[in-house]
């Protein structure tokens, strides 16, 4: 006869292997899922365009951003952390990005938005490149599963242009 700690440790190392064995499988069969998000983003206004007193160019910018991501969950997606960089080359660096808006999407239900808001975090550029330059906005996601990796891609949106001059 075998104690009752035996059989409990013994049903636990089961249940345990049972699990694991699950969230493998859980895991895997993302593998099969090809999301196809998109999105649209249309820059309203350039609200503030200066040159600050540290000779940085700084801007600020209207967006309407539109967004479909529900391609994106899956019944292993916990929540998508969604980001719009402003992108662009100047003669010291061939890519400088900067960080725009953000969000955290929760579910499948409020993966489909649209909305229109100021750049939440400061579009500056360290120097006086940013006058008459052209940028992308890049949509970068990360997918946070309930168990697994996370998975991280982005979708680039061109043909921005900033003014030749101050305002």
């Amino acid at each position: 006869m075998h104690s009752f700690g035996y059989r409990a440790n013994a049903l636990l190392a089961f249940a345990v292997t049972v699990l694991a064995l699950i969230c493998g499988i859980a895991s895997f069969s993302d593998n099969f899922n090809s999301p196809s998000p998109s999105a649209e983003v249309q820059v309203l206004n350039i609200n503030r365009f200066r040159k600050k007193l540290t000779g940085d160019d700084e801007v600020g910018l209207t967006l309407n951003i539109s967004a479909n991501l529900e391609s994106l969950f899956t019944w292993n997606t916990k929540q998508v952390f969604v980001f719009f960089t402003a992108e662009y080359a100047t003669p010291k660096n061939m890519l400088n990005q900067v960080s725009l808006w953000d969000s955290i999407i929760p579910s499948k239900e409020r993966a489909k938005f649209q909305i229109q808001t100021s750049n939440k975090y400061r579009f500056i550029d360290q120097g006086s490149n940013l006058r008459g330059n052209d940028f992308n906005i890049t949509m970068h996601w990360h997918v946070m599963p309930k168990t697994g990796k996370m998975f991280a891609d982005n979708l680039v949106i061109s043909g921005y242009r900033l003014p030749e001059a101050y305002r």
